[in-house]
Parts: structure tokens; sequence; C-alpha cells
């Protein structure tokens, strides 16, 4: 069985999927084929980094974020050969579960680059199932030791949740799944908007710890670690809150 940062090796993930369905796909090598002929027609040794632990991967998006908010971006792993290391594979040493609100850039406010951060993002920050999947690879197949639930300073997806108005088309879909963190706050005094942030951030973290066997058999062995975050749009100062 292939290994990836000590955990399971993206075939193996794969393959034993295939009570999800995807067996077939997986077993006749049309997923990720691009970049294993990559890796198979590359000139240069591939280099395995060493996994990051969780905590350390927290404090790398933290002083990315210092230096973002103070203006002292060094934009790292942003050159040709970042490009061309990355096109071979990707160690990705977080993983973001964010709002797809346009002023939430993962890799701009946290002073990222190329291959450092696999980032899942729908408006609401919401763990939907295709969200939780995809994390589920980042980290099982990935190596990713770290998940962090990012939400932000007035979220038209929780407004609309807090206020409970018919939306139309499938709006409404995303905004249900922000509705039960609305109702922890509503009773709670202060600002209902601002309290459903939070609310929003801490149930979708739990829902991810809770709503997936290999997220939380992870969880259990060490090997990975789910925290969330409030960004402010005014600043840009991202603040942990879980």
């Amino acid at each position: 069985m292939t290994r990836t940062h000590g955990f399971i090796g993206r075939r193996s993930f794969l393959a034993g999927m295939g009570g999800l369905g995807i067996a077939a796909a997986a077993g006749s090598n049309l997923i990720w084929q691009p970049e294993e002929a990559l890796a198979q027609n590359s000139t240069k040794p591939q280099i395995k980094p060493k996994p990051i632990s969780p905590d350390a991967a927290l404090k790398l998006l933290l002083e990315g974020n210092q230096r973002f908010v103070e203006g002292k971006r060094q934009n790292p792993h942003q050159s040709r050969l970042r490009l061309q290391e990355t096109a071979v594979a990707q160690y990705p040493f977080a993983s973001i579960l964010g709002c797809a609100d346009s002023r939430v850039p993962a890799e701009i406010v946290f002073d990222q680059g190329l291959g450092d951060l696999f980032v899942v993002r729908v408006a609401g920050n919401v763990a939907s199932q295709t969200a939780i999947g995809s994390l589920e690879f980042s980290t099982a197949a990935l190596g990713s030791q770290l998940i962090v639930v990012v939400g932000h300073s007035r979220c038209g997806a929780v407004t609309a949740a807090a206020k409970g108005d018919p939306l139309p088309g499938r709006i409404g879909v995303f905004v249900e799944e922000i509705k039960p963190a609305v109702a922890r706050v509503r009773a709670k005094t202060g600002d209902l908007e601002q309290n459903a942030v939070i609310a929003n951030i801490q149930y979708q973290a739990q829902k991810l710890a809770e709503s997936s066997t290999i997220l939380s058999g992870l969880i259990k062995e060490g090997k990975l670690r789910i925290v969330g975050g409030r960004y402010d749009l005014a600043s840009g100062k991202f603040t942990i809150v879980t």
C-alpha cells in the first residue's frame, strides 16, 4: 500500500472508496492521470517534504496573516521553479474550508504560494458533503494535518440565514446548512449577525469532525487538527474562535 506523509496514498485511497462509487474510475487510472504522467516524465527527482504538524502549520498561517496585515507579504513559493515542482505533485501543509467571498482569498490573506494550501471554498464556509469529501482527500491522501474553517465578518450567507427570508434558485440550499448555527445564538445578547458568524464557524468545524469517519479517525490518531477562525474584512486580521 502506497503512503503519503504516513497516510494512505492516493491510489490506495481511491481504490478503497469503491463503496462510494468511484472504484471503477480509480481502477481504470482515469483519476489523477495527468499528474501521474508528469511525475513519470519528470527529469527531476521528486522530493517529498516532511509532514508539518498541526501546530506548526497553524503557526505558519498565523505568521503569514500577520505579514499580510502589516503590509509585509513575502509572496513565497510563487517562482517558476515552484510552478514546475507542483506540476509533478502537491503536498499542501494545510487545508482551508473558506467562504467563496471574493474578498477572502486564502493564499493572499495567509501569504502563501503554489502548493501550500488545499482550499475548498463555498458560500458560508459550509461543510457540505462535497466539501467534506474534498477535505477527506486532502488529509487522507495528500497528508495535510490541519484543516482551518475560515469565516468572515459581514458574511452575506450568514446574514441570509439569520433573516430567514425565502431565497430564489439554489441559494437556499447552503443557507439552510447555516441555520442550525444561527439557532444556537438567536437568543444571545449582542449583535445577532456577528454572533452568528462565529457560531457558524464553530458549527461547521464541529460538523467536519463529527460527520466524517475519515477525519474523526485521523483526529483520534493525532494526525489531524481542525480549527476555526474569523477573518475581518476591514483589517485583514484572522482570529481563532474555536
